[in-house]
């Protein structure tokens, strides 16, 4: 229980990466945070609870080794050297480019402004996972899981949580990071906007035959993106965007039947593929809160903003905010102030609320762009590709802003202790 009486100083719904990275944050600084999530943390970290893997930016890498998780997911982390982009309308991945419209970015281009850091890390979501359950269990994070929040009730002193189970929780300040289908966030009154891309996302660890080398490979095609993410042991995480119905079709198909389509998406540059374990399909949208924050409320990732994976930049996003955030309450916390009201939980929507509506809207424009085969636009987007790729510091400021080194970056992200 807190000093003022209430049972924590900030109630966190949602324990998966983002949550579980607020928590720490806070409890290392001092405060006492609650996670209430549906889901145990060991059953999120069984292999067939997601399927997903994740570029990390490397100043959102910076933030969990300044939280002291770099021992556990060093080993799990694959360096992303070189990101290739490439647009044509035929399977075959991984050729060449046969025009000049392609995007090459390499991280020897920004070694010396980002202390030899690559592009980004490749982590599947499991290790990621893991890690935080056990740095959270470490600082002595109370979980409450199995536990679902039903309703939740703000007044001018602090915020009720009850649980599906009757219990009630009382704080200062409630944090909504449960995902697109927030409770704390539709108990705060806070609306949404967005719409459904009729996209799937289909997503399979398969292992090469050559070595991958560090390079990330994303090739447009009219029905969607189709990414190749390095991860260790010589595997790849496969993001392959189809429509909805292409999406089941795949998700559903014999093992033989998803080989067969996937070799002759694949193409033949990295030689063999062989899928390893589940095939994984995400139903693809936009979805944007109408606030970061409201007396008492707080949100973060998916809860706050839901995006395309098209540059696989949704849970850094949601890093971004769980750093500022931190700093935010940590520095208001030291000060003697309500970590609740308005006026403190205001500086975090200012912080976040421009870079989260532009890369939103950024996102969105890229899937316009790119899911189609309008020979214009092709034209179009393949030219404004080449001239990027041959103006350097257009490719430099591209990488930098990827790597979450642009703008007024929280403490966290500089790789600085609260």
């Amino acid at each position: 229980m807190s000093e003022h009486g209430f049972d924590a100083d900030v109630i966190i719904a949602g324990a998966g990466i983002a949550g579980a990275t607020l928590a720490l944050s806070l409890a290392r600084a001092g405060l006492t945070p609650i996670l209430i999530d549906p889901v145990v943390f060991d059953d999120q970290l069984a292999p067939t609870f997601d399927g997903r893997a994740h570029a990390i930016a490397y100043a959102a890498y910076r933030q969990w080794r300044a939280l002291g998780l770099a021992e556990a997911l060093d080993p799990h982390a694959q360096r992303i050297e070189q990101i290739l982009v490439t647009d044509g309308s035929t399977p075959g991945a991984g050729a060449p480019p046969q025009t000049p419209f392609f995007l090459r970015f390499d991280s020897a281009e920004i070694a010396d402004r980002s202390e030899g850091e690559p592009l980004g890390y490749l982590l599947e979501n499991r290790h990621t996972r893991a890690a935080l359950a056990a740095a959270v269990k470490a600082a002595g994070v109370q979980v409450l899981a199995p536990a679902r929040v039903q309703a939740a009730a703000f007044d001018a002193r602090g915020v009720r949580v009850t649980l599906a189970d009757g219990r009630e929780l009382t704080a200062p300040l409630a944090v909504g990071a449960e995902g697109r289908g927030s409770v704390i966030r539709e108990a705060a009154g806070i609306g949404a906007i967005g719409w459904d891309y009729g996209q799937t996302g289909v997503v399979a660890t398969v292992r090469l035959e050559r070595s991958h080398q560090g390079v990330a490979h994303e090739y447009f095609l009219p029905g969607g993106p189709f990414a190749i993410l390095p991860l260790t042991g010589n595997r790849a995480s496969l993001v392959w965007t189809e429509s909805n119905a292409r999406g089941a079709a795949l998700k559903s198909a014999r093992p033989q039947v998803f080989q067969a389509h996937l070799e002759r998406r694949f193409g033949e540059f990295l030689g063999a593929v062989e899928v390893e374990g589940p095939v994984f399909a995400y139903p693809l949208s936009l979805q944007l809160a109408e606030r970061l924050a409201a007396p008492r409320v707080a949100l973060l990732g998916d809860a706050a903003h839901g995006v395309h994976p098209i540059a696989g930049q949704g849970l850094n996003l949601g890093l971004k905010g769980a750093a500022a955030l931190a700093e935010v309450l940590v520095d208001a916390a030291r000060l003697g102030e309500d970590i609740g009201s308005e006026v403190v939980l205001e500086r975090y929507a200012a912080w976040r609320r421009f870079d989260t509506v532009m890369l939103s809207a950024g996102m969105d424009l890229f899937v316009r762009l790119f899911s189609n085969d309008h020979p214009l636009l092709r034209l179009a987007r393949g030219v404004g590709m080449a001239a990027v790729n041959r103006v350097a510091p257009a490719r430099r400021f591209f990488m930098h802003e990827a790597g979450g080194a642009v703008g007024d970056l929280p403490r966290l992200l500089k790789g600085e202790a609260l």
